[in-house]
């Protein structure tokens, strides 16, 4: 049975957000006042509960075009600089990306990259083929907000930021579902590469993931998963 209406009902999570976010070198201006983007949706009063967030969390791959509101999404932000870093060291960079035509030249330069590695295989690339793919990536490029997470390759520990860099990503995902917001992590589907050239990424940056945050056409169904059993081992092997 399709879950889409119940999945829908937005939820807020208590959280102890207190400071403004830092958004490195975004200003909080570029998100424009709180509230101008109107209702993204219903807001139930009660919370969703941090397992709750956990067992719901999908990864969705089809957006309705709701804006974000910027409280929203700094609370998200908020809860993504939160997450365990090495040594406090903090290395993260939340690119947010919401400009309609950033997003459109982010998905124009994936359907190109996608063209050339055909045209590399010697593979005919027609006009049609290249609708084909456009299409394809649609659903990723169907969202109002972006946020590239990336890690600075001269924080203080940076043969961390390997670790460091999922635990914020995770964080932020979670945060997002709390609200009621669907994310997912992509990596291969928009390339590092793509990302890094459209959106000027200096060198010194590595990007963990990008994901949309936008409210869901529909909420996947849970996937299968496998017994809590299978994944324990009690004091050795």
């Amino acid at each position: 049975m399709e879950r889409k209406q119940n999945r829908r009902d937005f939820v807020k999570l208590t959280m102890a957000a207190g400071t403004p976010l830092a958004l490195g070198a975004f200003p909080s201006s570029a998100f424009g006042q709180t509230g101008e983007t109107g209702q993204v949706g219903e807001v139930q009063e009660n919370d969703l509960s941090l397992f709750e967030a956990i067992r719901s969390r999908r990864s969705v791959r089809q957006f309705q075009p709701i804006p974000v509101p910027e409280d929203h999404l700094r609370q998200i932000l908020d809860a993504a600089r939160m997450s365990p870093t090495s040594g406090n060291q903090q290395p993260w960079k939340f690119l947010v990306v919401r400009d309609p035509g950033v997003i459109g030249e982010l998905k124009e330069a994936c359907v190109e990259r996608s063209l050339e590695a055909r045209r590399a295989r010697g593979m005919t690339v027609s006009e049609e083929v290249a609708d084909t793919v456009r299409e394809s990536l649609q659903g990723y490029f169907s969202a109002p907000v972006y946020v590239v997470v990336l890690t600075d390759g001269e924080s203080r520990y940076p043969t961390y930021n390997h670790w460091d860099g999922p635990l914020a990503a995770g964080y932020l995902m979670l945060a997002a579902r709390a609200l009621g917001y669907g994310t997912v992590f992509v990596t291969d589907s928009i390339p590092a590469e793509v990302t890094r050239a459209v959106l000027n990424i200096p060198d010194r940056y590595t990007r963990v993931c990008i994901t949309p945050i936008g409210v869901p056409e529909a909420w996947p169904e849970a996937p299968e998963k496998k017994d809590l059993d299978e994944f324990i081992v009690l004091d050795s092997f």
